[in-house]
C-alpha cells in the first residue's frame, strides 16, 4: 500500500489518495453513509467494496442471499439485506432502516438491473411490466423515500443507465426503454434536488466483464468486436465503474448534477 497525501491549500480540496488494490480512496467519503442497489455482484460487488476501502458506511441490498452474505462477511463493515426490489415496502423499510443507523443517508445508488434478451414479438406484458418495476419503478421509489433522509449540507444519488440507449441493440427493448426513463429520472431529479443540495446523476457503463455477462453473453466475438469499436480496445472491468461511482459520490464532483457518464472506451462514438 503506497499513501500519498495532497494539498492546494484549499482545505475543502485536500485529499488523502490510497492506492490499495487498484482502489482510489476519497477522504471525504470516510464515514458517509451509502446504500447501493444490487450490490451482492458484479458492478454493485465491486461499488460494495471500494465504497467499504474508503471508510464510507455501506449498505447494500440483493434478492441473492449467499452471495450477499459472503460479501457482508468479506468487508470491513458492510451490511447486506435480503431484499426484492419490485416490492415497494421492502424497499421503504430498507432505507429507512439504513437512514436510522446514522440518523441520514449521504448517498443513494440505484444499479440493480436486470438485462434480459427477449424477441419483440414475443414479449408479454408481465415481462415488460416485470422488467419496468425492477429496473425504473425501484429507482423511483429509493429516491422519493431516501430524499428526505439526506442532511442539510445535501449528497449525491447516482442512476445506472447504459450503453445501451446509446447502441440500440436488438431483443432488449424494454431494458433499453428503462434505461433511457433513467436519464430522464435523473436529469429531472437533479432539477427537483438541487435546491436541497442533492447533487443526481446517471452512470451508464459500457459492455463491463462481470463474472454474469462472461458466462452468458460474452463471446470471443463479442471481445474482438469490443476491441475494434472501442476507442480504447481494453475491457472494461467492473471496479472501473466503481472508480467513476466513487467520484460522483464524492465532494470531487460538487458542480456536477443532472449528467450522464458514458464509461464505455469510447464505443458510443463508433456510431
Amino acid at each position: 500500500m503506497e499513501s500519498l497525501e495532497k494539498s492546494d491549500g484549499l482545505q475543502d480540496f485536500r485529499i488523502v489518495t490510497v492506492f490499495l488494490s487498484g482502489v482510489v480512496q476519497l477522504k471525504d467519503l470516510s464515514g458517509k453513509r451509502v446504500l447501493i442497489t444490487g450490490g451482492a455482484n458484479g458492478i454493485g460487488k465491486s461499488m460494495v467494496e471500494a465504497f467499504d476501502a474508503t471508510g464510507a458506511m455501506v449498505s447494500f441490498c440483493d434478492i441473492n442471499s449467499s452471495q450477499g452474505n459472503a460479501l457482508e462477511e468479506a468487508t470491513k463493515c458492510a451490511k447486506f439485506t435480503l431484499l426484492d426490489l419490485r416490492v415497494e415496502d421492502q424497499v421503504r423499510q430498507w432505507i429507512d432502516q439504513s437512514a436510522e443507523i446514522d440518523g441520514r443517508i449521504d448517498v443513494l445508488i440505484n444499479n440493480a438491473a436486470s438485462d434480459p434478451r427477449i424477441e419483440f414479438e414475443s414479449m408479454t406484458v408481465e415481462q415488460w411490466d416485470d422488467l419496468f418495476a425492477r429496473n425504473i419503478r425501484a429507482y423511483f421509489i429509493a429516491a422519493q423515500q431516501a430524499s428526505p433522509r439526506f442532511p442539510a449540507r445535501g449528497g449525491a444519488m447516482i442512476n445506472f443507465s447504459s450503453i445501451t440507449v446509446h447502441k440500440s441493440p436488438a431483443k432488449m427493448e424494454a431494458y433499453v426503454s428503462t434505461k433511457a426513463a433513467t436519464i430522464g429520472l435523473t436529469q429531472s431529479l437533479a432539477r427537483e434536488l438541487g435546491p436541497r443540495n442533492i447533487r443526481v446523476n446517471t452512470l451508464s457503463p459500457g459492455w463491463v466483464m462481470t463474472d454474469r455477462q462472461l458466462e452468458e453473453f460474452v463471446t470471443p466475438e463479442v471481445k474482438q468486436m469490443l476491441r475494434r469499436e472501442q476507442c480504447i480496445a481494453e475491457l472494461i472491468l467492473p471496479g472501473e465503474i466503481a472508480k467513476v461511482a466513487l467520484f460522483l459520490a464524492s465532494d470531487m464532483s460538487s458542480a456536477i448534477t443532472g449528467q450522464e457518464f458514458l464509461v464505455d472506451r469510447g464505443w458510443a462514438c463508433s456510431g
